[in-house]
């Protein structure tokens, strides 16, 4: 009616077993002209709506030319008769009902709020888009943040907090571990989960092509989610918010654990929350505005949603920020996010040879990892190993220069790629290494890296350019050829001789 965009957010790759039925849902009423139109041609050619337009495409292919156009032919009468559709890629005319994996909601939805709610449309425009979320158990955060953004403006990255998150992931918690506990009941009747002694712990009704969704979330994981945030709070003295809803059943039994296991602490000096997800956004949004920092409490879901919902308004995207995981045994999990870039980049350097993935959260990582593993010396065998902390602090140090002097890959063919940069880190934590009194033995070794990468600066980066310009073999997508993947990364003969010598 507004004529505005389209457009359709779920989670095809993690929720892998009900999302992409959910998308092809989507197609069948987009599309709906298409499959009374062309039924028949559509069941001859095997195609699968969970799979995507683009698969249609192929096939389509493999029809004779007037069957294919009029298939073709009722597409574009369907654009013509639809709402205009959120686009990946106006250029190539990739829809968002393309491909299931295209637009994944934890990076897609904070891109359409990172641009003033607004996304790409058929012709290239930019216009107003609404957001479908089939998961109305989450969309509520996403709304209460639309509505923010509408009633007070876009955010000033200057002025904004931060949000840390404590999340609810150990063994296969919560709706991440479901892929093996997600049903489609063939017939309308009852799903029933039953103990060994026949007793129903759970009973719904269930229609032909529901999606019936279980998961089990283990009593050690949440009492263990729960230390966490209390000694997140302690650590940085902000307020921890529980993301529970006490009229979803799920939540209600966490928020009972969550009550009963808080009585175990000290919470003199914590300040703590419980408010559903629609309540507890808007509660942090206005702290957020403030400039202050809050912890986000959460399930699985919104730990992944808001570790990239946040960081893409404070920086632009997730594939900078480091995440912190706690592990149960004591050990911890550094990593970083993608941010939903990783398959263009990748295609761009299979096509061109440059690379332009940014490393940061990576070398982040590495100076926590270095971090952890000196307390977890120190805590197991009650020793002291002061090199693991001095590389952890002369790293930090490094990357901090990598930053100032804008070392980060560009994007076109030609500039600073991945390679270039790593070639940078290298030569500024060689220096550091090299230039600290702490450790003499590491200072001369390092005197000595440093020296050579100096000396060698344009040599290094102009035999890494000379492999640019020309596709990439790696041998493989989801599995490189390791001899071809370390060829086509490691191309300066000169750099790889330095490190390799240390």
């Amino acid at each position: 009616d507004e004529d505005i965009l389209f457009s359709l957010h779920v989670k095809a790759t993690m929720m892998r077993v009900s999302d992409p039925v959910i998308f092809g849902d989507a197609i069948r009423v987009y599309y709906a002209k298409l499959f009374e139109k062309h039924g028949d041609t559509l069941e001859k050619l095997g195609w699968k709506p969970e799979s995507g337009l683009a698969e249609l495409e192929k096939k389509l292919e493999t029809l004779p030319e007037d069957e294919k156009n009029a298939v073709q032919k009722t597409i574009e009468e369907i654009y013509q008769e639809r709402p205009r559709m959120y686009m990946v890629d106006s250029d190539q005319g990739i829809t968002n009902l393309h491909m299931p994996n295209d637009v994944i909601i934890d990076a897609s939805v904070p891109a359409v709020i990172k641009n003033g709610l607004k996304g790409w449309g058929p012709s290239g425009e930019v216009d107003d888009v609404v957001l479908s979320i089939p998961d109305r158990s989450y969309a509520t955060m996403y709304k209460e943040i639309v509505e923010d953004i509408k009633a007070r403006g876009q955010f000033d990255p200057t002025k904004i907090g931060t949000v840390q998150n404590v999340g609810l992931m150990a063994m296969g918690a919560e709706e991440y571990g479901s892929h093996d506990k997600t049903f489609f009941p063939p017939a309308d009747g009852k799903m029933k989960v039953v103990d060994e002694e026949g007793n129903v712990l759970i009973e719904h009704c269930v229609k032909e092509g529901d999606i019936w969704r279980s998961c089990i979330t283990k009593d050690l994981a949440i009492r263990d989610w729960i230390k966490l945030a209390v000694n997140r709070a302690k650590e940085s003295g902000l307020p921890a918010v529980f993301w529970l809803d006490e009229y979803r059943a799920h939540d209600r039994n966490l928020i009972q654990i969550v009550k009963e296991e808080l009585t175990k602490y000290d919470l003199s000096d914590v300040e703590w929350y419980i408010k559903a997800p629609a309540d507890a956004m808007k509660f942090t949004l206005a702290r957020f505005r403030n400039g202050e920092d809050t912890i986000s409490v959460t399930g699985n879901i919104l730990r992944d949603y808001l570790t990239d919902l946040f960081p893409i308004i404070e920086v632009g995207t997730s594939a900078r920020s480091l995440s912190i995981v706690p592990l149960i045994a004591g050990g911890g999990l550094f990593e970083t996010g993608a941010g939903g870039s990783a398959p263009r980049h990748v295609e761009q350097f299979l096509k061109e040879g440059h690379l332009r993935w940014d490393s940061l959260g990576e070398f982040l990582a590495f100076v926590e990892s270095l971090r952890h593993a000196y307390k977890q010396v120190k805590a197991l065998h009650n020793e002291e190993n002061p090199r693991l902390l001095l590389l952890a602090d002369t790293l930090d140090r490094a990357v901090g220069k990598y930053l100032e002097y804008d070392k980060t890959p560009k994007r076109k063919v030609g500039e600073l790629d991945t390679r270039g940069s790593h070639f940078y880190l290298a030569l500024y934590w060689a220096e550091e290494l090299a230039n600290q009194t702490e450790d003499k033995e590491l200072a001369e070794i390092f005197s000595k890296v440093y020296a050579e990468l100096k000396e060698n600066e344009q040599k290094i980066l102009d035999e890494i350019k000379a492999a640019e310009g020309k596709p990439a073999d790696v041998g493989g997508w989801y599995h490189p050829d390791d001899e071809k993947a370390e060829k086509a990364m490691r191309p300066s003969e000169t750099f790889n001789r330095i490190i390799d010598s240390i």
